[in-house]
């Protein structure tokens, strides 16, 4: 059976629930209605930074083409870039909040930059307890309309529970401190990469950016990596037109453009070398 293609990915727009870019709120999918459960189930975005406290029960995800079944008691951080969708759930409460990047700590805001993308975590006892307290408080704020200050009340309980997601997610990963210039030059052009892969393809643009040399930047990309800086913009534009040929029925010469090739055959062959496959064989692929 062939679903119906929509003419480009939903964006989910949980952060303007309350009018200002924030949004905290508690449910269970047993209580979901029809429209709620498609919604859910449809590859979508976020339109703000999400985070899903997974309380009771268990659900089976997609998350740009990655699979994952998790189980209570979990977070999940989800950047508005990425595509989603719940393929399965049981006997599921979670808690969830969003806050746009205005709202969002700047501080916060760079450190969830630079552990995207991120997996689920499965948490410990005492950092659940500790996290699904803090959420109980940010919900009652919620309940304070006629408060002055409600806006502030729900955009700094907000930022409490992003720091104390972003800390753990922290925890799993490489300490700042402890990093080698590679491992800083390579995570710098990370982050250039995934604000400029529409406008920028060539590895000296971003050596120049960062100034260093184009020699040094492939040197440090690599040995931290194993790959080429012209491997990683490569992958990045293709990820972002498989998103577009599976979730959107854009044409392969819209999403070309899109992605910043007015040569469209060269974008054609570029898809192809990355994945062995045309783009049409890939969406036609994922019809069923």
């Amino acid at each position: 059976m062939t679903t119906k293609k929509i003419k480009s990915i939903p964006v989910n727009s949980m952060g303007t629930d309350f009018g200002e870019g924030v949004a905290i709120e508690k449910i269970s999918f047993q209580d979901f209605g029809t429209i709620e459960i498609e919604k859910a189930t449809q590859s979508h975005r976020e339109d703000s930074h999400s985070f899903f406290l997974l309380e009771e029960g268990s659900v089976s995800i997609e998350i740009d083409f990655q699979e994952y079944t998790i189980k209570s008691p979990s977070i999940i951080y989800m950047h508005p870039n990425q595509v989603h969708r719940i393929l399965a759930f049981d006997n599921v409460t979670v808690s969830s909040w969003s806050i746009s990047n205005e709202n969002l700590n700047p501080v916060y805001l760079t450190l969830l930059e630079d552990i995207t993308p991120t997996k689920p975590l499965l948490l410990e006892k005492e950092t659940f307890s500790v996290i699904s307290e803090a959420v109980a408080l940010s919900i009652k704020f919620t309940e304070q309309k006629r408060d002055k200050l409600y806006h502030s009340l729900l955009k700094d309980s907000c930022n409490v529970l992003v720091a104390l997601v972003a800390s753990h997610y922290v925890e799993h990963t490489t300490s700042t401190d402890k990093l080698s210039r590679f491992d800083s030059v390579t995570k710098a052009f990370k982050k250039l990469l995934e604000r400029n892969y529409t406008i920028t393809k060539r590895p000296a643009s971003y050596a120049e950016e960062l100034n260093i040399s184009t020699p040094y930047l492939n040197e440090c990309v690599r040995n931290t990596t194993g790959h080429s800086v012209s491997h990683h913009i490569q992958q990045r534009v293709v990820l972002e037109a498989k998103r577009l040929l599976f979730h959107s029925d854009k044409s392969v010469k819209e999403i070309a453009t899109e992605l910043g090739y007015d040569d469209y055959p060269y974008f054609s062959r570029l898809f192809t070398k990355v994945t062995g496959m045309t783009a049409l064989a890939f969406r036609n692929k994922n019809l069923d």
